[in-house]
């Protein structure tokens, strides 16, 4: 299994490249971030709630100078030090701006663009993706979490933006990532794919959901699986892993073997959902299928779970 493990993640999967060294251990130090902040190199990673906001270029980069942050109305004292770039030291950093995605897009010399639409397009390196990921995953934190949830304060950003304090009560926060299973579930020579309704027409996909307080990652897949189409699953490996910042999730890629096989969708989750052999698999990845049905795009880990099963690769 570690073999299927380390072939599965060699492959290419969005915002899993991230090689920002994120200098942790400097985050207290307040003087040597204003010194990295206020170097000319410096770039900082604009983001609203949902979407990025890019300068208009021939030659894009992932973010602004400060002076053009600072212009377009992010606060100093909220910018979140993402690392420095290994290759050349670059510092990046991150924070939010306070206006509208329409505002923005208004303005001739801005892009603004979802995450996933860039991942999509493939607009920028790997390594660039990741740390966009990351990125977003903080700032959107940031943005819904700035009241103290023990007293109401207002909070105020600590530790380079990797937590929150508030100045009444003294209660500290951190981010967020929340981990979900995502699982092929095999019977024999078929794999288990369902169809929620908020994915475009006629993708199916594996099967996925949120991991609960005192859950093991096998015991969450099987629950998981149960609770949307009331198939049993024995056997469970996990074989990848993947941040997936929508909002700030880490996606535990598994597979596993069913024991029972006839499905009935027991909850809200799904709309569709059915065993597939390889041959109708590599139909939808090939675009040939009679209902036009298909798999979801290669960014994601479970495209990678679908495409290692159909290859024999896990």
């Amino acid at each position: 299994m570690r073999e299927a493990a380390a072939s599965l993640q060699a492959m290419e999967m969005s915002f899993i490249a991230n090689t920002l060294d994120r200098q942790s251990e400097r985050r207290g130090d307040t003087a040597y971030l204003k010194t990295l902040l206020e170097r000319s190199d410096t770039r900082i990673v604009l983001s609203t709630d949902k979407t990025l906001v890019f300068e208009k270029s021939e030659d894009p980069h992932i973010g602004h100078a400060l002076t053009s942050a600072l212009k377009l109305g992010a606060s100093p004292d909220e910018m979140v030090f993402l690392g420095l770039r290994q290759d050349t030291g670059q510092p990046l950093f991150a924070t939010t701006l306070p206006r509208s995605d329409e505002e923005l897009s208004a303005q001739p010399d801005l892009i603004v663009q979802d995450l996933r639409n860039l991942a999509l397009q493939n607009a920028f390196s790997a390594e660039d993706l990741s740390a966009l990921a990351q990125a977003r995953a903080l700032i959107h934190w940031h943005r819904t979490h700035p009241m103290c949830s023990r007293c109401g304060e207002k909070t105020v950003m600590a530790e380079a933006g990797y937590r929150r304090d508030c100045p009444s009560c003294g209660a500290a926060h951190f981010p967020r990532t929340d981990p979900c299973v995502i699982m092929l579930i095999t019977h024999e020579d078929k794999a288990l794919l369902g169809r929620p309704a908020r994915l475009p027409e006629g993708v199916y996909t594996t099967l996925a959901g949120f991991m609960e307080p005192g859950e093991t990652i096998e015991d969450a897949v099987r629950r998981e699986v149960f609770e949307e189409s009331r198939i049993r699953v024995g056997d469970v490996s996990l074989v990848s892993n993947q941040p997936w910042p929508f909002p700030a999730n880490l996606m535990l890629g598994c597979i596993g073997t069913a024991t029972s096989f006839d499905i009935e969708i027991a909850d809200d989750e799904l709309e569709a959902c059915k065993w597939c052999d390889r041959a109708e698999v590599r139909q939808m990845l090939e675009g040939t299928h009679p209902e036009e049905h298909r798999i979801p795009p290669s960014i994601s880990i479970a495209y990678e779970l679908i495409i290692g099963w159909l290859e024999n690769r896990i």
